[in-house]
Formats: C-alpha cells, structure tokens, sequence
C-alpha cells in the first residue's frame, strides 16, 4: 500500500518498534499518574505530568497513523471483493483519501522523531546592534526591539530588556531583551542575522530612500546549573546611570559592569535604580554569553552559522529586507516568501515567517535523516 512505511523495510519495522515503545511508555505515565500516592506528591504528579504531555502529541499522532492505515487496508480488500461497480469506485475514493492522511501523518512522525534541539523549550536572549546606517539604524534597532515585544505579547511571552544603550532620537546603539515563554528559542532562533530597511530616515529633508541594517543575535538563556561562574574570576565595577550623549540620569551608583576575566566578556547594566537588580541582570545575560560560547567550542559548525548568520552589518549581507515604500517584508532564506503588509510585521505578525523558516529546517533534518 503506498503511504505505509512502518511495514516494510528494517527500517520500517525500527521506526514502527520505537513508536511502539513510546506508546508503551506513554500508557505506564498514564497509570502512575492516576496512582493516588503520586496526587499526593506535587514534585513528582508535575514531573510526570510534564513527561506525559510531551509524549502526548506523538503518540496521537501514530494512534491516528494506525486507523488511517487500517481504514485503507480495509477499504482496499472491500473494493477489490465488491461486485457493484459504483461502491467499488467509492471503496476505492475511501482508500485514497485513507492513504492520504497516513502519508500525512507518516510525514509528521518522522518530523517528531528527528533529534530535538535541547535548547527549544528554553528562554532566549536577543541582542539587536545598530549596523550601517548611523542614526537611521539605531531607529530601526529600536523598531526591531518593539517588533519582538510585539510578537512576544502575541505568544503571551514576557520580556524584559538587560541591558540598552540608547542613541539620539529615542534609537538604541545595542539592546538586549530576555524573553522567557514555552518554546521562545524554537520560535526565534531564525531571527540571527543582519536585517536590513529601506525607507526615508526622519532625519532625511530630501525625501531620498535609504537602506540601514541591524543586527540580531539570539542565545538560549542559561541556567546557574548550566554555566558555572567562578566568583574570583568575575570584576564587578559600578557607576552612575547615563543617557543619550552621556547625561546622567541616576545621582547613585546603581549601574553595574561585570567583566569576565578569562574571556574578557563585558557586560554592563543600567536598566533598574537598584545596583543588586542591575547585577541580577548582568549575570543573567553572561550566563547566556558563556553558554553561547561554551556550546560554539563544543561544536565547530555552529560557531561558523552563528558568524554567518550575525555577518558584520554590512548592506550586502542580509536575511530579511524591510521596504517600506513597496509595503514589503521579504525573508531571503526562503524562496519567494515576501508579505506585503509592513506594518502588521512591524507590529509583531512574524509566524509567517517563523513557520516558512521551521518548516524549511524540519525537511532539512529529514533529508539529511534520509541519506
């Protein structure tokens, strides 16, 4: 039968024994979960009861995959027995459309039993730096910033920004914002690269279009477990809070720089009037620098994907384009994905473009799963 790969093949059979060991594992969670002992105990009923709804959706998914394949087999042995030529010929649509949602569904298991990212349920960290364009980027920096809040509130995800270094003009220089939500990194990781605008600067008098870029560079946010900070190895300096062009805006020394000696990491916070929340923020964002790091020496080619994707700002290298006089957002990853509505981008509708770039990973892994 076309669309049943579980059958046949070794492949098929190992393929169709681990979703059997899933489901197997998947009931076990169901009945610990009803044990009275295990009500009774909160750490262990939310552990399980996490286990249990990750394995949720893939076992769904192959209880559904079975009766689809069952429900075409069944009409195939109906329609080749069937004598009255009209039922054949509908035995025969029943079948199709059965093989259908088993190829379907077959596509889709694949896809769950590919590898995970580990870090896809995690927390991310975004830092978005004005590149070429002077004044006219630190804007878009700063429509980028709200862009992600934007969307972040669509998710209903919080974000918080660490750390910011404002221009003139209400632009930033560097931002960096948290977002923290179930799945924030699996949405978001694409959005590494350079992002680059086109459209008349408010500070242009002669109505000409001009083309700027910023950088966005997104870490899965560390845990204290995940990272461990040697306390003699950090120098923590404080100072007073400044604005734009260095007015200060603080008369205590609530801002924090936390230098990390053995990598030569600065990261300096002036977000809060509170020196301790300045430092909680500081740290926060080093952990997920020193993940980054830690994870970009433990594999090779992700260090070269992450230089590739951030660039250095320059107009040529980009990974989405923003013009505003055509009304256009246009994702270069993929092949002929443009939006013609700006301003609903720009007010976070980004899942146009997040599920194009997912969907485009997922074959990816497939093909590569496949060879």
């Amino acid at each position: 039968m076309a669309g049943h790969p579980y059958g046949r093949g070794d492949n098929g059979l190992a393929m169709r024994a681990r979703l059997d060991e899933i489901e197997e594992r998947y009931e076990e969670l169901t009945r610990e979960l009803s044990k009275p002992e295990v009500a009774s105990d909160p750490a262990r009923l939310r552990d399980l009861g996490k286990k249990h709804s990750e394995l949720h959706e893939i076992v769904s998914a192959y209880r559904s995959y079975r009766d689809a394949t069952s429900q075409a087999e069944e009409a195939r042995l109906l329609a080749r027995g069937e004598k009255d030529s009209e039922m054949a010929v509908f035995l025969r649509g029943e079948q199709a459309e059965a093989e259908r949602r088993a190829a379907e569904l077959e596509e889709r298991l694949q896809a769950m039993l590919l590898p995970k990212d580990p870090n896809e349920e995690r927390n991310v960290v975004l830092e978005i730096r004005a590149g070429t364009g002077g004044q006219e980027a630190a804007l878009f920096a700063a429509d980028l910033l709200e862009m992600y809040q934007r969307y972040a509130e669509r998710h209903r995800w919080k974000t918080e920004v660490l750390s910011s270094s404002p221009s003139d003009l209400s632009g930033f220089k560097e931002v960096v914002l948290e977002v923290r939500g179930k799945g924030a990194y699996a949405r978001l990781k694409h959005e590494s690269g350079v992002h680059r605008v086109q459209r008349i600067p408010v500070t242009e008098s002669g109505g000409r279009i001009h083309t700027s870029t910023a950088t966005v560079a997104v870490m899965a946010e560390a845990e204290e477990v995940d990272v461990q900070i040697n306390p003699n190895d950090l120098e923590i300096d404080v100072f007073r809070s400044s604005g734009p062009g260095g007015q200060s805006v603080n008369t205590t020394d609530s801002a924090v720089r936390i230098t990390h000696k053995p990598t030569g990491i600065a990261i300096a916070v002036q977000e809060e009037r509170s020196q301790r929340q300045n430092k909680e923020k500081a740290m926060r964002y080093l952990r997920a620098r020193l993940l980054k790091m830690a994870q970009d020496e433990q594999q090779r080619e992700e260090a070269a994907a992450r230089k590739a994707q951030v660039g250095t700002g320059e107009r040529s290298e980009k990974i989405r384009t923003y013009n505003f006089p055509q009304n256009r957002v246009t994702d270069h990853r993929v092949e002929g994905l443009s939006v013609h509505n700006l301003p609903a981008v720009m007010g976070g509708d980004l899942d146009t473009f997040v599920n194009a770039l997912r969907e485009q990973e997922r074959r990816e892994q497939l093909a590569l799963s496949a060879r």
